[in-house]
């Protein structure tokens, strides 16, 4: 049986006895060798609290192109400024104007989790 140990220490970080050691066959453990009965509920709670951080931020690296996503990334600031000012002298600051257009791709592309 695996154990998902990211998740169970996440779980039992903040009890009195937090755990501190997993073994997949023998189970979780306190610092005085205590075994430490595990909530599922707990634990699945603990594993979507890490993957929703986690989504989070592959979210944010990949609409910045941090985590090397060049496809559709959010324009540079000067380049965002630019459309604008563009869309405003040609009297197109609209939803189909450049400016907003450049954003809704990137967003498009990576919607939020």
């Amino acid at each position: 049986m695996a154990l998902d140990h990211e998740a169970i220490y996440e779980a039992y970080k903040s009890e009195a006895k937090p755990v501190v050691s997993i073994d997949d066959s023998a189970g979780a453990f306190d610092a005085d060798g205590n075994k430490v009965e595990l909530d599922d509920t707990k634990v699945a709670a603990a594993r979507k609290s890490l993957d929703d951080a986690a989504a989070l931020v592959a979210y944010k690296s990949k609409r910045t192109g941090a985590d090397g996503t060049t496809d559709t990334i959010y324009p540079t600031i000067g380049d965002q400024l630019d459309n604008l000012y563009k869309d405003i002298v040609a009297g197109t600051v609209t939803t189909s104007g450049a400016f907003a257009t450049a954003i809704k791709a990137t967003k498009d592309k990576y919607p939020k989790p």
